[in-house]
């Protein structure tokens, strides 16, 4: 059985349950900003990466490649995520703390579980804890942009900027 077929049906079955389809439209821009996110660190890091793709299983059998597997999650997982993560956001100040941390551990464990399954490398520095405080970054901005997008592109810019020098990552990697 292929683990991102898996992963995929289980993102679209969620979206289709819990996911805010009535407002797609509404969120596209933040899926928008997601997709360019994880575009921008496939180009800028091609050479350098923190952690790749592997595929397992059916995956491997079909040739799937890093590549395909970031697609596929740019395309399927990123917009089901912010389908349902805007569609059931809480109001009041704890309620969002503990919604974002929620969502953030459920991305984290599930790097953990693909990890497990040899789905995943991390690379260069990169393990656990910086993939958990990402996933937390992720979401709080997530969560900015929808409302303020102009801030979220900074904060963005802010944490990437970060991270680079954080993960020591050389010059010479840029194109």
């Amino acid at each position: 059985m292929s683990l991102n077929i898996i992963y995929a049906s289980i993102y679209i079955f969620a979206a289709w349950k819990w996911g805010d389809w009535k407002n797609w439209q509404r969120y596209y821009p933040t899926i928008l900003f997601l997709i360019i996110g994880d575009l921008l660190y496939q180009y800028l890091l091609h050479d350098y990466s923190m952690w790749k793709f592997n595929p397992v299983g059916a995956d491997k059998e079909a040739n799937l490649t890093h590549t395909h597997i970031t697609l596929m999650i740019m395309a399927i997982k990123y917009p089901a995520t912010v389908l349902i993560f805007f569609g059931q956001f809480p109001s009041g100040g704890l309620k969002q703390a503990l919604y974002i941390g929620g969502w953030a551990a459920l991305y984290t464990i599930n790097e953990i579980a693909t990890y497990t399954m040899g789905g995943i490398s991390h690379y260069n520095g990169w393990n656990f804890f910086w993939s958990a405080q990402f996933n937390l970054a992720l979401f709080i901005i997530t969560a900015i942009h929808h409302k303020k997008p102009l801030a979220a592109w900074g904060l963005s810019l802010a944490y990437i900027l970060a991270l680079w020098f954080l993960q020591d990552v050389p010059g010479k990697v840029l194109k």
